[in-house]
């Protein structure tokens, strides 16, 4: 399954000592994932293994479920300087379910 979507860049406020910043799949989008996922798909705390593609960078890391409901994508560091990217801007998203 391959999703495309917009997301919001937020960064994670439960730890202030750290800058870890995400982006969230759209509710419709994350509650397909949930209904047609294999369980061979899913890893501890519900964590989905995926491809992320943000511009010209791809990058294999897993998604969480949020206690919104939505799946939570982590954005690395690397990609959101090499695509310019900052707490609050709008970024076009591909994820792509692996194995």
């Amino acid at each position: 399954m391959i999703v495309d979507f917009e997301g919001t860049v937020y960064r994670w406020d439960a730890r202030t000592d750290a800058s870890w910043f995400f982006t969230d799949l759209p509710p419709d989008d994350s509650e397909a994932i949930r209904e047609m996922q294999d369980p061979a798909l899913r890893r501890g705390f519900g964590a989905v293994r995926i491809r992320v593609t943000i511009g010209d960078s791809v990058w294999m890391t897993s998604m969480f479920p949020s206690s919104a409901g939505t799946y939570t994508v982590p954005l690395k560091k690397s990609v959101r300087d090499r695509q310019g990217l900052a707490e609050g801007d709008q970024v076009q998203v591909r994820v792509e379910l692996t194995l």
